[in-house]
């Protein structure tokens, strides 16, 4: 039986009640079974500056994630990929038996067009695009946007699986959630050391993650 699994990625850093949320909303609203955090090695897109360890990372998406079904893992740094088209393309031929949808804000999607063969991504599996204030004008006029608003449909359609493949884009509505880990480290610059930066185990791939080397 397809296990219908949405795939949340980011640095993690760290990860709060706010992903947790939005998380579980898109659950529902998408019907999902399922839904893993990609925890990333490094963010293109981001300065390395003030990014905490991959363990530490991870052990914050862990302690978020109990008790519901999400599944933190690491599977970039294993797979040696850097950017989220080669990532997704690995992932959906290591697990066929999986329908996979990629979740985003709306901040992302205001600079998808920035991200490398943003349109393979696009091609390569459903994305649901789940809102964030401030960004909605962005991503609305954003040149990936303009691209993708042929493929929209509801997210009824989308549950009921009317249509199956990419592209596809799903647009949600959400109430605003004002925790960031931005706001976070501001607040608490030294979460990291209260968490481990040893060795953890990957809920996806059962393998263990313990050093931070650079891919």
């Amino acid at each position: 039986m397809t296990i219908r699994t949405g795939l949340l990625g980011g640095s993690f850093n760290p990860a709060h009640g706010g992903h947790r949320r939005v998380s579980l909303f898109a659950m529902e609203a998408l019907g999902l079974d399922e839904i893993w955090w990609l925890v990333s090695p490094g963010n293109p897109l981001k300065p390395k500056q003030g990014m905490a360890p991959l363990t530490a990372r991870m052990q914050s998406a862990i302690e978020q994630a109990r008790r519901v079904p999400i599944k933190v893992t690491a599977i970039e740094r294993e797979m040696q990929t850097r950017y989220t088209v080669d990532t997704l393309k690995k992932i959906t031929v290591r697990y066929p038996k999986r329908d996979f949808t990629w979740l985003m804000g709306s901040d992302n999607l205001a600079q998808f067009h920035r991200w490398r063969r943003w349109r393979d991504i696009a091609r390569t599996m459903p994305i649901a695009v789940i809102a964030r204030p401030g960004y909605e004008a962005d991503a609305v006029a954003s040149p990936a946007m303009a691209w993708l608003r042929r493929y929209r449909m509801s997210a009824a359609q989308f549950r009921q699986g009317t249509i199956r493949s990419a592209p596809a884009l799903v647009t949600l509505r959400f109430d605003p959630d004002s925790r960031s880990a931005t706001a976070i480290r501001q607040a608490d610059p030294n979460w990291a050391s209260r968490l481990s930066t040893y060795s953890l185990r990957d809920q996806v791939t059962h393998r263990i993650v313990s050093t931070d080397e650079a891919i």
